[in-house]
């Protein structure tokens, strides 16, 4: 019989969402302050609280925010954070 290699392989998720997540950050960012809100503030406080008019309609941030889970958003920052 050959011996063949049965270790387990690692499956890793591609960095695609984190390039998601990371994008959909920076426009939110963009967009609150040009409209001269504190940024980081409103996003907190939408992660937070789940109310969406933490976040501006301008430039259409606050359905792009909506589009990913809030915990998904809390688990990429803090992964970003840790590193």
């Amino acid at each position: 019989m050959d011996e063949k290699n049965f270790e387990t392989q690692v499956f890793e998720k591609q960095n695609s969402e984190s390039e998601k997540y990371k994008k959909i950050l920076q426009l939110v960012y963009v967009a609150l302050n040009e409209k001269g809100y504190n940024p980081i503030d409103q996003i907190i406080g939408y992660i937070l609280s789940g109310d969406p008019t933490y976040i501006t309609s301008y430039n259409n941030a606050r359905s792009i925010i909506q589009e990913v889970e809030r915990d998904e958003l809390l688990g990429e920052l803090l992964k970003s954070y840790l590193k």
